[in-house]
């Protein structure tokens, strides 16, 4: 119908998977609370908060209470200051009252994909080991498929990631993402790559970066790689420089629509695919 707002002008249903927030150790543009109550100005119906350092399921707890009207989830990164890949910790999530914790990343920011990459020479949480996940990979991957948890690659190398989502899969994890496949600081995942971890059953999310042509248009090889079906769109957004998590959704989908990408697959990517992730309703 002529005259009602198109996906390039509102968020309504819009689901983010990936949102930083104070409080945090790392600088942030807006607050847990202040991000619920700005994202449920506009629409949007929820949000999963990450933090690279701190669980973040009794948080989503308070900022419900908070903010009503708008379903806030969390879950753990597996980096270092929660012992790595830490089975015990991962259990514990799965307790905190509100069963809100609904993620599970994998190491990001102390990776050993990441750290090496950037010849950091500082401690480093593995995930494999001469081509094979380590047991307490396995036992976290188990606690996920127990629990119906979303498992995450976090900053895994892009052969990590498919390790991951094949050992997921396995053992019968029912829902499996390739964290931000393209601009993943532990190497960003090939065309074929992120074909072979959609055909495996994983989705593949993709992020707001800088909306230059050329990074849009590997967004949209992406999507039309592993169909719209497979594709998660997130905002991965909080940091100061950036903007707030709404605005960039908007700026990445009205980008995506530019370069030939339908309102019908923002849709799919925005809404009904995170909805399953997270076994909302559609």
């Amino acid at each position: 119908m002529i005259g009602l707002p198109t996906q390039a002008q509102t968020l309504e249903g819009v689901i983010d998977m990936h949102a930083h927030s104070d409080p945090d150790g790392t600088p942030r543009s807006i607050d847990a609370i202040d991000l619920a109550r700005l994202a449920k100005s506009r629409g949007m119906r929820a949000i999963v908060l990450k933090n690279h350092y701190e669980p973040t399921a009794s948080l989503a707890y308070i900022v419900r209470k908070e903010v009503p009207g708008i379903e806030i989830f969390g879950g753990i990164s597996l980096d270092l200051t929660v012992g790595g890949v830490n089975p015990a910790a991962v259990e514990w999530m799965t307790r905190v009252k509100g069963g809100y914790g609904r993620v599970v990343w994998m190491p990001t920011f102390d990776s050993e994909a990441q750290v090496t990459l950037t010849h950091q020479q500082r401690p480093f949480a593995r995930v494999s080991k001469n081509g094979k996940l380590l047991p307490e990979v396995v036992q976290v991957i188990s606690i996920a498929a127990r629990n119906n948890l979303v498992l995450e690659t976090g900053h895994s190398s892009p052969a990590e990631c498919l390790l991951l989502v094949k050992e997921a899969k396995r053992l019968g994890v029912k829902h499996v993402m390739v964290t931000h496949a393209l601009t993943n600081p532990g190497g960003p995942l090939s065309i074929t790559e992120i074909q072979q971890a959609a055909k495996m059953g994983a989705y593949i999310e993709l992020v707001y970066s800088p909306l230059t042509n050329a990074a849009l248009q590997n967004d949209v090889d992406a999507i039309r790689a592993a169909g719209a079906a497979s594709i998660v769109i997130s905002s991965d957004l909080g940091q100061p420089a950036n903007p707030l998590h709404p605005d960039g959704l908007l700026a990445l989908y009205r980008g995506l629509i530019a370069h030939g990408i339908s309102e019908a697959e923002i849709v799919q990517m925005s809404k009904a695919n995170p909805a399953k992730l997270l076994g909302l309703e559609p």
